[in-house]
């Protein structure tokens, strides 16, 4: 009779522990947020360009991926849209000196770019 009273309380702790489990990874789904992915140009012509630009976009609060490709000057940015919005990540590379199609660098920080990063 004990292991069946064991057997029957395992049985519904299981069930109960992939109930929980099963909640918690809706409310994990829930708090993502809108994750989008949004394309734009920005301009720069090298591989330290592309570093620069890149690490200037993942380092806003929110931005989950970036990939600037050089040759198409096309930046691919993955982001959450309640944490952040574009125009944000739109500044942020132009505060180290890269215009985008929405946000000019100031000349001063556009001076500042190695000579090969010059676009101007």
């Amino acid at each position: 009779m004990r292991i069946i009273v064991y057997f029957l309380a395992g049985i519904f702790l299981l069930v109960n522990a992939g109930d929980s489990f099963a909640k918690m990874n809706d409310d994990l789904n829930k708090n993502q947020g809108k994750e989008v992915i949004k394309e734009f140009k920005v301009y720069g012509n090298c591989a330290m360009c592309e570093d620069r630009i890149e690490k200037a976009a993942l380092s806003v609060h929110g931005v989950k991926k970036a990939e600037w490709n050089k040759k198409t000057k096309i930046m691919k940015v993955t982001f959450d849209e309640d944490i952040v919005n574009l125009d944000q990540i739109h500044k942020a590379i132009a505060r180290v000196g890269h215009d985008t199609d929405l946000v000019k660098a100031t000349q001063k920080v556009y001076n500042k770019l190695h000579g090969c990063c010059k676009y101007r």
